[in-house]
């Protein structure tokens, strides 16, 4: 991690355009294809849902603008970003969910293996240990239930949060493809929209490359 010097920064303008904002987080939607890596992680007999959540991090690390965190109004980059996510038990008797939190791995299969293992073994709804005094993260979550068009997230009015939100909803098929409505909800003075179409494509690519 690095403390970045705000007064030669080049984005030193727009951070400080937007940190003035009461609420400088925004939320894009949009569809994303998941065609050939929802077919490629059926085959593998692996989930669905934490494959994607490996994927979306991975592609946030990639991402600098995604790594950038605020602390008191300071500007520092992470070297890692790990995923924290929402997660229902398998088999569960209520529709209560969990909030899990894994580091980042080196492969999808690892990472698939080492979600699984934490969720199952995590009996906490909200376990606070992993947070206290991080902010290295991506927070994830899916509603599985729902096709969405727009989303938007409880956040707390601290114009020093800026662990993005990403999510996704049930996927559809639309003729020979099957696609996802995905979310990504960002701090504007350290994201702006050009990276966040960076980011979907670097993702889409990298969903694309697995068949």
């Amino acid at each position: 991690m690095q403390y970045i010097n705000i007064d030669n920064w080049k984005r030193k303008e727009h951070f400080d355009f937007f940190y003035r904002a009461d609420y400088p987080q925004y939320n894009i939607c949009m569809n994303i294809v998941v065609t050939r890596f929802l077919a490629f992680v059926k085959q593998r007999n692996l989930s669905f849902y934490y494959a994607m959540i490996y994927a979306v991090t991975k592609i946030a690390n990639d991402c600098e603008n995604f790594r950038y965190r605020i602390r008191d109004g300071k500007v520092v980059l992470h070297d890692t970003i790990h995923p924290s996510f929402t997660d229902i038990t398998s088999g569960s008797e209520d529709d209560l969910f969990k909030m899990v939190t894994v580091e980042m791995k080196d492969s999808l299969t690892a990472f698939v293996d080492a979600a699984k293992e934490t969720s199952t073994r995590q009996k906490t709804f909200f376990p606070l240990d992993p947070f206290i005094g991080r902010d290295d993260f991506v927070y994830i979550t899916s509603i599985p239930w729902i096709s969405f068009t727009q989303l938007s997230h409880t956040i707390s009015l601290n114009k020093d949060d800026a662990v993005p939100r990403i999510s996704w909803g049930k996927y559809y098929h639309d003729g020979d493809n099957t696609l996802l409505p995905f979310s990504i909800q960002v701090h504007h003075a350290l994201v702006d929209g050009v990276h966040i179409g960076k980011y979907v494509e670097q993702l889409q690519q990298f969903l694309d490359s697995h068949d």
